[in-house]
């Protein structure tokens, strides 16, 4: 990493104490400043894991994805970091990859920078509801925006500037794609690269996981991309 250029990682977790050890002592440390683990209402020994790897932990009660990454940026913003990662606390992201996502963003080619899912993804580690969600918004995206993406992978790097303009709001299932369609919209400089996603290690998404959680999920995406392209 470059003298002077700082990373943050954040990690949203709930209930995902048999899988956050792991996940904390492969991310390259010598890519990343601090990680910040955000426990969002977390029933088990989550936030104790967390502590235990000496990472910064943040309680965020209200439960939604988006919640819990906001509630890791509030946590950032008394002293900013040059880029934010966002990575998933239950085994299927590679911290190992990290510095693939960040070297577009210190090298600057890119000031947003998605982790794609679609051609590296293990079996049944994307359920055939994600996909299809999936190809639905970043056609949308494509249609309305002009810019094509292939995934809404929560794998991602971004600059904190660009993150900070982009204004995210969105508190549950819609936070990946606002980011994407406000990028877009904003005309931000994206790139995607592929990344392996791996099964869960233990338990169920909590969105792709249920019936309930999917066609939420599904509604939620398209509602964002809709909301994003008239403004608001």
């Amino acid at each position: 990493m470059p003298a002077g250029y700082s990373v943050a990682v954040v990690i949203p977790a709930r209930d995902e104490a048999a899988t956050l050890a792991g996940v904390l002592a492969a991310i390259p440390r010598d890519a990343v400043d601090r990680v910040v683990v955000v426990d969002n209402g977390s029933a088990d020994r989550t936030a104790e894991v967390a502590r235990a790897a000496a990472v910064a932990v943040v309680a965020e009660e209200r439960r939604g994805y988006g919640a819990a990454c906001l509630a890791g940026l509030a946590h950032l913003r008394a002293h900013p970091p040059q880029a934010v990662a966002f990575l998933d606390a239950d085994g299927s992201d590679d911290p190992a990859e990290l510095p693939r996502l960040l070297a577009p963003l210190l090298e600057g080619r890119a000031d947003l920078v998605v982790g794609s899912r679609v051609r590296s993804a293990e079996a049944g580690s994307l359920t055939p509801a994600q996909r299809l969600g999936n190809r639905i918004a970043v056609f949308l995206i494509r249609w309305l925006f002009g810019v094509r993406f292939t995934d809404l992978g929560p794998f991602r790097a971004v600059r904190w500037q660009t993150l900070e303009a982009l204004g995210m709001r969105d508190r549950d299932y819609g936070w990946t794609v606002e980011m994407q369609a406000r990028a877009a919209c904003a005309r931000v400089r994206c790139l995607e690269i592929p990344v392996r996603h791996r099964r869960r290690i233990a338990g169920r998404s909590k969105v792709a996981g249920t019936i309930r959680g999917s066609v939420g999920a599904g509604w939620k995406i398209l509602l964002t991309i809709a909301r994003v392209r008239l403004g608001g």
